[in-house]
């Protein structure tokens, strides 16, 4: 991926312009590693596959839940099933959930994000090639 590296925190809606090689450009940045897309911005995300995937893993999200109606959960390469206790929580919080794979979730998170819907994306990345 080319552009500068940055680690950390993006404020602002920003479509996910590529992503693979492990990790995601967009704002004309990339990004090595998993992110978390929300009303206010792109987050780094400590999640490196599914087995990372607790109800910790989405306190920021659960923190910002009164602007989101939709959690996309891109779970890297393939489709695999969210633990019972985060979808709970997320319940709780409020906010609906669609699993997929990293790819169709970037997606539809861009095609949702252009029609200026209340969206946001917990995305896994997709690692290199061995």
């Amino acid at each position: 991926m080319a552009g500068r590296i940055y680690e950390g925190f993006v404020p602002g809606r920003h479509l996910i312009d590529a992503y693979g090689r492990g990790g995601f450009r967009f704002a004309e940045m990339s990004h090595r590693g998993s992110i978390l897309a929300l009303p206010s911005g792109i987050h780094a995300w400590d999640v490196a596959d599914v087995t990372d995937l607790t109800p910790e893993a989405f306190a920021l999200v659960r923190e910002e839940a009164d602007a989101i109606d939709l959690l996309l959960i891109g779970t890297g390469p393939e489709v695999a099933a969210l633990p019972e206790p985060v979808r709970a929580v997320l319940r709780g919080a409020g906010i609906r959930i669609d699993v997929m794979p990293t790819g169709a979730a970037a997606r539809t998170f861009n095609v949702l994000l252009a029609e200026n819907r209340r969206v946001a994306a917990a995305l896994i990345a997709v690692p290199e090639a061995g």
